[in-house]
């Protein structure tokens, strides 16, 4: 087991030590000389199991000798005018106990000055055209912020691997895209969306739906089902049917085909579009209706369209708003034959 670090601050019989300060994680950093991998996974808090996934897909690959650090930030700088820095929920005690049980040995929750010693930063990550489109045109600047604090986070934590979920593709896209553009020596993981017995991606929105808007909201869910749906059925149909109806595996080795977890291996963008924009109309209706913000079928290296003919992985992403909350969600599909 990795050895034991001095808590800084926090429970200690929770089994996972807590530091605020960079100086005490630092340190605990620099005693940490175990033979396996150092992991993190960045969080901005209000923790479930969703994140406890992440910690534990690190816990797995970091392995017994290794060190997992979670870090809990509310970075200011991806709020835009008018979203919810304010009330975005701060849940410290409950974000330990989670981290402890998933398998977490540091927890990092340092406060704004401490991250941005200086005040807010002069100089930040550029996401460049990637980061202006879907996401990054309905909340101009997030995406700079975003990789801003990866990338500090990244030099203060300095991981082998880090951990992200697939339900922010567009999120996960970036960050290993800058990974691989200024040589970060650091793995990214991407780890499957969590989603509650309905369907719905977990959130830590999901909290601001009340019972009717949640009802609405899983037509998201909905869409991208429908979508792979009608993307398996037009393979199936196809004058060369594909070879194997079982998934493809994705860039981690994983392969799957039950609910949304895992690419399908599907046919016809123009169709799996269709299917998903029908269930999203319909939702329009309801009341209350879901305003939808995009619907999109892009290929997860850059983020543009994916044309009629494309061949490879795509991620089918949607967004939208019910009530005051706007949520997203995406599913991974493989076009192609085997």
């Amino acid at each position: 087991m990795s050895p034991k670090l001095s808590p800084e601050a926090g429970p200690g019989e929770l089994g996972v030590e807590l530091f605020t300060r960079r100086s005490g994680f630092e340190a605990a950093l620099a005693r940490f000389a175990g033979p396996g991998r150092r992991a993190v996974v960045m969080t901005m808090g209000a923790l479930h199991e969703g994140h406890a996934s992440l910690i534990r897909a690190a816990r797995a690959r970091a392995g017994a000798e290794g060190l997992v650090t979670v870090t809990v930030f509310v970075n200011p700088l991806q709020f835009g005018a008018g979203e919810d820095l304010d009330r975005y929920p701060r849940t410290l005690d409950a974000d330990l106990e989670v981290a402890a049980a998933a398998g977490a040995d540091i927890v990092f929750a340092p406060p704004v000055e401490e991250v941005y010693a200086g005040g807010e930063p002069r100089v930040r990550m550029a996401a460049g055209p990637m980061g202006e489109r879907y996401e990054g045109a309905s909340r101009p600047g997030h995406f700079d912020g975003m990789l801003t604090v990866v990338a500090k986070l990244l030099h203060l934590t300095r991981p082998d691997l880090a951990f992200f979920g697939e339900k922010d593709a567009q999120q996960l896209a970036l960050i290993r895209r800058m990974v691989l553009d200024l040589d970060f020596p650091v793995e990214i993981v991407g780890v499957p969306t969590v989603r509650e017995d309905d369907g719905l991606a977990l959130s830590s929105r999901n909290r601001y739906l009340s019972a009717r808007e949640r009802s609405t909201a899983l037509a998201l869910s909905r869409a991208l089902s429908e979508g792979r749906e009608a993307g398996r059925q037009a393979a199936a149909q196809a004058p060369h049917s594909l070879s194997s109806p079982s998934s493809p595996p994705g860039p981690d080795g994983r392969s799957g085909s039950d609910g949304l977890a895992g690419p399908a291996r599907v046919a016809s963008p123009r169709t799996v579009r269709a299917a998903a924009r029908a269930v999203l109309d319909a939702a329009a209706l309801l009341e209350p209706p879901l305003v939808l913000d995009y619907v999109a079928l892009v290929d997860p290296s850059d983020f543009t369209e994916v044309a009629d003919d494309h061949d490879g992985e795509a991620v089918l992403a949607v967004a939208a708003k019910v009530g005051d909350t706007r949520l997203i969600d995406n599913v991974r599909l493989w076009f192609g034959v085997a």
